[in-house]
């Protein structure tokens, strides 16, 4: 396969950016959307203007209809204003239409973007979150589609022509405009100490409701469980607790909020009447007319308002910048190599590890130390060992899912982490020891092994995986349902079907973690003959303790913290653990005999070398 080349470069995560404009993937996203940003500031330039026209007819009826009698002025204004209000709706309908079209290209493109990565991750990070956390990525994903393209991203369009509006009532009125000046002012300060204080209560909400979340997730996930040991009783009170601190949190958070919206009701009323107070006077000393008077009433009715809203609106911008935050921590987390720089063959299925070391944690013991090993084609290898030796975790390593902390894995010669994700799916075939299938039809979950496969790939699949016969006995065949997590079906049924998705793409290598686990005697030795048929031109690679297996198995592995105990052919090695039972037996023998007898030393045994 050629000289093997460097591992590829992976990015060490950065800190989140904490401008949501500094996102360098929310920007390639927004670029294109340009031109409809414009086309909606476009429009809501020309609203805003058309607003003025309501204060200017009434400014014009006070001023000049009522004390000339001026029906003819009146008949005029009214028509212009009937057009105004009409020309208003088509703009504000096209307004809509245009943000819609926002929605639409950002929940398409960043939740293709966000999935994407999702799916470009390491294992290790997928495992290091709860469940919750990635429901929570997608959810932000509506929270940022929703304030880009709502009535939050209107509002700012809107709030730059409260200058237009306050330049208008110092031209009309100039003795209240004073007065609307002071309460800018003070709505401004409001919805400061309203972004600080809402901010952190909506940060320590989110904290809860993702707390509460996780918990309700393993719920779901162990719902078998937890209703076969009624475990109901027992996760309550933890339930209660954790949804208790998020009740408290968002009550706490509502309080807040309706208090700063309150307040700034307020305001406006107080506004309200001091500009009128205020305007009366200016009246009686012939420094302004009614009409002006009511005209920046209602002018200042279009500048408070957006402001009112902003009060009001600071828990969805907290809630866009917390979202922002999140995904763009996710975007600056390494992934895996995504990208071939060139296509390389089929290879022959010869697997080298050499001295390859794990952790789970940097500080932690080493799940696999230093292990070096062979897997050739020609016959079953199998690795056994006592619960948690690591088995599980040599196969994940094999098939690149874990990075090596030392050492490597060669595929024919080559380092895998040179692969993408996708080369290594298609040369290295995979059963994980729990079964999993996806919501869709029997034909869907076997042809996931090779997308695009034909139907004689599938039928040879099936039948080497000895589920074919089950499957044409239903009455949906191919087609049948196998339900959420393929939960219509039974584990060997399942486990059959996962086999099959491993032999429809034919991979050079194979890893199967406990392939019988769920099989019954007679597919068991069905499975034995399919893997020794297959091993004959591939590398075949099971983790089991299966004597029906172990009859057909070549080379057996024994492991043990994380190293080799030994290893060689199967028969040597099954006659080396029976002399080494028998000599432990012989010593507990002796340890317990009358002293007379004690001093006979078994005869000492040395296993096949690794």
């Amino acid at each position: 396969m050629g000289n093997p080349a460097p591992p590829p470069h992976q990015a060490t995560p950065a800190r989140p950016a904490s401008s949501p404009f500094r996102a360098a993937w929310l920007a390639p996203v927004l670029k294109p959307l340009r031109p409809l940003f414009f086309e909606v500031a476009g429009g809501s330039l020309f609203v805003n203007l058309l607003a003025l026209a309501a204060p200017v007819f009434v400014l014009q009826v006070y001023d000049r209809v009522v004390y000339h009698a001026g029906l003819s002025t009146l008949s005029g204004l009214a028509i212009g204003m009937a057009l105004v209000v009409a020309f208003d709706f088509l703009l504000r309908q096209m307004r809509a239409r245009v943000m819609q079209a926002v929605s639409l290209a950002l929940d398409v493109k960043i939740g293709r973007q966000l999935f994407d990565k999702v799916m470009a991750l390491p294992l290790r990070t997928l495992e290091s979150r709860p469940l919750g956390y990635w429901q929570q990525l997608f959810r932000d994903l509506d929270v940022v589609r929703n304030t880009l393209s709502g009535s939050s991203a209107i509002l700012v369009f809107d709030l730059p022509f409260a200058i237009l509006f306050m330049a208008l009532v110092f031209i009309i009125a100039t003795p209240v405009a004073w007065v609307l000046l002071v309460a800018l002012c003070a709505f401004l300060t409001l919805a400061w100490l309203s972004a600080r204080q809402v901010g952190r209560s909506v940060d320590k909400e989110k904290a809860n409701q993702q707390s509460r979340d996780a918990l309700l997730a393993e719920t779901i996930m162990g719902r078998t469980t937890i209703k076969a040991l009624s475990l109901g009783e027992h996760l309550r009170p933890i339930w209660e607790s954790k949804q208790s601190d998020t009740i408290h949190q968002s009550v706490e958070r509502g309080t807040l909020n309706d208090r700063y919206v309150n307040i700034g009701q307020a305001l406006t009323v107080i506004t309200s009447v001091s500009m009128t107070t205020v305007g009366a006077l200016a009246i009686i000393n012939q420094d302004m007319t009614i009409g002006g008077l009511v005209a920046a009433n209602m002018l200042s009715g279009r500048l408070l308002s957006p402001l009112n809203q902003l009060v009001g609106a600071w828990k969805t911008y907290s809630g866009f910048r917390q979202s922002i935050e999140r995904l763009n921590g996710l975007f600056l987390s390494p992934q895996d190599n995504t990208s071939s720089h060139l296509t390389m063959p089929r290879p022959k299925g010869v697997l080298t590890l050499e001295k390859v070391s794990f952790r789970y944690r940097p500080d932690g013991k080493p799940v696999i130390d230093e292990l070096a090993l062979e897997i050739t084609p020609g016959g079953i290898t199998t690795i056994m060992g006592r619960n948690g030796c690591g088995k599980s975790t040599l196969l994940k390593i094999m098939l690149g899912l874990y990075p090596c902390a030392q050492g490597r894995v060669l595929l024919d010669g080559a380092d895998i982490s040179q692969f993408t994700r996708r080369e290594l799916a298609n040369w290295i075939g995979y059963v994980p020891q729990e079964s999993v299938l996806f919501a869709g039809s029997i034909r869907d979950n076997i042809a996931q092994g090779k997308p695009g496969a034909s139907d004689e790939d599938i039928l040879s699949a099936a039948q080497a995986a000895g589920v074919h016969q089950f499957v044409i006995d239903m009455p949906d065949g191919y087609a049948t349902n196998v339900g959420e997590a393929g939960g219509l079906l039974s584990g060997g049924m399942r486990q059959r079907i996962a086999i099959a998705r491993a032999l429809v793409g034919q991979p050079p290598v194979l890893l199967m973690d406990e392939p019988s686990g769920s099989l019954d005697r007679q597919a068991e030795e069905q499975l034995r003959h399919t893997l020794s048929e297959l091993a004959k031109s591939r590398s075949v690679v099971i983790v089991s303790h299966s004597p029906v297996l172990l009859q057909g198995s070549r080379t057996l592995v024994v492991m043990e913290g994380g190293k080799i105990l030994c290893a060689g052919p199967t028969a040597e090695v099954m006659r080396f653990l029976a002399a080494q039972q028998q000599a432990k037996a012989q010593q507990a023998a002796a340890a317990t005999a009358p002293p007379a007898t004690q001093g006979a030393t078994p005869p000492a045994t040395e296993g096949p070398k690794a």
